[in-house]
């Protein structure tokens, strides 16, 4: 099922605003950049650094089938040691989307993405306010003060990556959650086997020749 985003990225720009001082527009209407997409230094990531198939997930966490979607990816992740996996935080249905963005890439500064990624893609729902997002934070590992502290002071460096997924993800065309670049491929929401497919027609096209760097 596709659903149109309605938080454009001047309206993620106030989302970001209303947080914490001001932020700078983000460039319209991007070129695609393959390299930046998939090697984006500050982009956490998953899986085998060294895997012949790249994963790239742009996800919400206010997104029900991401949510559906996340346990079979992280199944075919764990079982397959080819696959790394790029996580985007790409919040665009709604600003509690970008609250809880900020919360999982704050963590990334303690190492801990990958937990609070996980608790926010297990709250229920597709209308999860920033309360609870919140409230499933601080059911994690994470110091919360430090937390807090990493996403005032490392805001521009936070906003900054989520400005380059909103403008990787208007390069691309894309209009809903999830969507998912495994090699040459795009998919929207999967489960295990329809994972496990695609990532075995990603290495078919890549032996033929169709490679993505």
């Amino acid at each position: 099922m596709k659903r149109r985003r309605f938080l454009t990225a001047a309206a993620m720009t106030a989302a970001l605003s209303a947080f914490a001082g001001g932020v700078p527009a983000f460039a319209q209407a991007p070129a695609l950049d393959v390299k930046a997409i998939l090697h984006d230094p500050d982009a956490p990531e998953a899986g085998n650094p060294d895997g012949d198939v790249t994963i790239v997930a742009f996800l919400d966490y206010n997104c029900p089938f991401c949510k559906k979607a996340a346990p079979d990816l992280d199944r075919i992740v764990k079982e397959d040691d080819g696959i790394r996996l790029v996580y985007k935080d790409w919040p665009v249905l709604s600003q509690a989307s970008v609250y809880g963005a900020q919360l999982a890439i704050a963590a990334k500064y303690q190492g801990k993405y990958d937990e609070v990624h996980h608790a926010l893609m297990g709250v229920p729902g597709h209308q999860v306010t920033e309360e609870q997002m919140l409230e499933a934070v601080r059911g994690t590992s994470v110091d919360m003060q430090q937390l807090q502290e990493d996403i005032t002071n490392h805001h521009e460096e936070i906003v900054a990556l989520l400005g380059r997924n909103m403008e990787q993800g208007d390069a691309l065309g894309l209009v809903s959650t999830p969507t998912f670049l495994i090699g040459p491929l795009m998919a929207s929401t999967l489960d295990y086997q329809g994972f496990k497919d695609t990532v075995a027609e990603a290495r078919r096209r890549h032996a033929a020749g169709e490679r993505v760097e």
